[in-house]
């Protein structure tokens, strides 16, 4: 048996990237599989990748960053499946890139720390009362290295990173004896849009240079990502709780 059948699971931030893969990872693993996101055209076409693969998914329209559609993604998961098991909550943003603490606009930091930090709160608020209908779960939130040391330019990204560390760790302990894990992966340079954004591109001097500062010598996959989300999803990962999975390539080790 798959390590997730039965199992439903919520993925946000799920049109692009890491939770684009993280959602074919789950239905690969035999889990119902809700995509969730803002964009509905990329939703739909995850959606149509995993139904072509024999997976059961749905997407369902949210904006993390909002209490009333976090509600809504909840309540409609828990009537298309009747039950919630595991939640990836990924939805992120990079922000302002290459500006330094003292350019950083309140802007900035409002539109990053409300989907990165408020809509990782959000999720869990509505995301636990489901799961402990159930007698427990299992959730992921998307923090980075940039959760774990500082960088410059990004501030605000960084400390939003370090809060959803914060959050993970707190929820762990609120929920441990209830039967609900939280847990945290912390990706290092990924191939993904945001990546892209974030660099200029693979052809940048900056995204080599950010390649380069990886010791296994390139970036990561968002598949790579997908995987340990699904091991901390899984019985496998029983015993783990309020920590936080690195897959860096070495980044952090030095």
């Amino acid at each position: 048996m798959k390590e997730l059948t039965n199992k439903v699971a919520l993925v946000t931030g799920g049109t692009s990237g890491i939770g684009a893969a993280t959602a074919l990872a789950f239905a690969r693993a035999g889990a119902k599989v809700v995509v969730s996101g803002r964009r509905e055209q990329e939703g739909n076409e995850v959606v149509a990748r995993l139904q072509r693969n024999g997976g059961d998914a749905r997407f369902i329209k949210a904006d993390v960053a909002h209490e009333p559609e976090v509600a809504a993604l909840v309540e409609k998961t828990l009537a298309a499946y009747g039950r919630l098991d595991a939640a990836f909550n990924n939805a992120g943003f990079e922000g302002e890139v290459g500006k330094s603490t003292h350019e950083q606009s309140t802007t900035n930091y409002h539109r990053v720390m409300d989907i990165n930090v408020l809509g990782v709160l959000l999720a869990m608020k509505h995301e636990v009362p489901a799961m402990l209908k159930n007698g427990g779960g299992a959730i992921v939130n998307t923090s980075s290295v940039g959760g774990l040391i500082g960088f410059p330019g990004v501030g605000v990204y960084v400390a939003s990173k370090h809060a959803v560390l914060g959050l993970t760790k707190t929820a762990a302990l609120e929920y441990a004896t209830q039967g609900i894990r939280v847990n945290a992966v912390s990706p290092g340079g990924i191939v993904t849009p945001m990546l892209d954004r974030f660099t200029g591109g693979a052809d940048t001097e900056f995204f080599k240079q950010l390649t380069a500062l990886h010791p296994m010598g390139r970036t990561g996959t968002p598949e790579e990502i997908a995987e340990a989300v699904v091991w901390l999803c899984s019985d496998k990962a029983s015993f783990v709780t309020g920590q936080s999975l690195t897959v860096d390539g070495g980044f952090t080790a030095k």
